[in-house]
């Protein structure tokens, strides 16, 4: 057992994922094409039948796993190094540790279906179209921005994903109208809502839950529990930690989201049932390992040695790495190329948005509206006025 100064409020999430989790190579030979795994079970709630446990992987598949996550990690990496030289401003949640989670949902939509999260969306920014030049841009406010530099790290936005948004638990209900939006087009389409464990006890997520039920919404409900809202364990902040579980009537899928092979089947599953049947909740039970924020530390609510041993047990980079390599689906050779192509790849993003541009003042006031019926913006100085203009329509448009 790790001490972590809490007695017994050590997280659940590390007490359970300190076990290796039982991921077996099925067929396994050297430079194959295609290999079959296994991962965790699932836990079930109102569901007779849940997702396979068993997954054919192609090289081309786990190839692109990998190269998404190590781009994500240190798309992160590069994040928290601008946060430090104050080229970053405001805040700036990383999302490290998690990416399994991202890859594995993204790689189980289809060109309709569509995702909302909170604001740890570097990540998903990316995985959505936004180059990591446009990500690292948008954080240091620069033009090359995918915001053009006025959304910074928590209003980034791309074609089907509706954002990261600020206000914890926000994003919940506005899935729930994109869902419901797909159901008016009918266009097959559905919505990943995603929200943390630290949002799981708000008020608008039930209700969002009730609503969808009713109307059968094509919304997968996420929970991204990483075992801390803010400093406080989930433990300490609810009453009932099986995330799952909560969406009362809801069928609710549990999942290892330290593996993105079983995230992907987790969510293949649910889209299934949710074009069917009718919304989900998922819990993706992974780790972060940096603090809240990047003005958090995370060392006073748990250890260091906490972390650590998450890193060297868990991490869903190296240990799908480990699958990989040990299926014949890649080579170490063909690991390290990757590793440097990425590495060169985001040393030039960061050069390139250390030395982009601010946008200039009259933008500011560019496309506070899709529609500006309301004449001039208001100024920050009082009786000041500023044009409102138009430089392209919002990109969900």
């Amino acid at each position: 057992m790790i001490k972590t100064g809490m007695g017994s409020l050590v997280p659940r999430i590390l007490r359970q994922q300190t076990a290796v989790a039982p991921s077996t190579v099925v067929s396994v030979k050297n430079y194959a094409t295609e290999a079959t795994f296994e991962t965790k079970p699932f836990k079930l709630h109102n569901l007779k039948e849940g997702p396979p446990t068993t997954a054919k992987v192609t090289k081309e598949e786990a190839v692109n796993y990998y190269r998404q996550m190590q781009t994500i990690r240190r798309l992160e990496t590069s994040a928290g190094n601008m946060y430090k030289e104050k080229l970053v401003r405001g805040f700036c949640h990383l999302y490290s540790g998690q990416e399994a989670c991202a890859v594995g949902m993204k790689g189980a939509m289809r060109p309709q279906d569509n995702i909302i999260s909170a604001y740890r969306v570097h990540g998903w920014t990316y995985l959505m179209g936004v180059s990591p030049r446009g990500v690292l841009s948008e954080l240091a406010g620069k033009q090359g921005g995918c915001a053009r530099g006025k959304g910074g790290s928590m209003h980034m936005y791309a074609p089907n994903f509706y954002g990261g948004n600020g206000i914890v638990g926000a994003q919940v209900p506005l899935g729930a109208g994109v869902a419901l939006a797909c159901k008016y087009k009918g266009n097959g389409g559905m919505c990943l809502a995603l929200y943390g464990d630290g949002a799981a006890n708000q008020g608008q997520i039930f209700e969002a839950y009730n609503m969808a039920h009713l109307w059968k919404l094509p919304c997968i409900f996420v929970c991204e529990n990483n075992g801390y809202g803010m400093g406080t364990s989930a433990e300490r902040g609810s009453c009932n930690v099986n995330y799952y579980q909560r969406g009362d009537v809801l069928p609710g899928i549990w999942v290892d989201g330290m593996d993105v092979i079983a995230v992907r089947l987790a969510t293949e599953f649910a889209i299934n049932h949710v074009l069917n049947v009718g919304p989900v909740v998922m819990e993706v039970y992974t780790y972060r390992y940096s603090g809240h924020s990047m003005s958090d530390p995370g060392t006073s609510y748990r250890t260091r040695e906490e972390v650590q041993e998450v890193r060297q047990t868990r991490d869903p980079i190296s240990s799908f790495k480990d699958k990989i390599l040990a299926a014949g689906l890649v080579t170490a050779d063909e690991v390290k190329a990757m590793d440097n192509e990425i590495k060169k790849e985001i040393d030039e993003a960061t050069k390139q948005a250390k030395a982009d541009a601010e946008i200039g003042l009259p933008e500011l006031t560019t496309d506070v509206y899709s529609q500006n019926l309301d004449g001039d913006i208001r100024g920050c100085n009082p009786g000041s006025w500023l044009k409102h203009g138009t430089l392209k329509r919002a990109v969900n448009l």
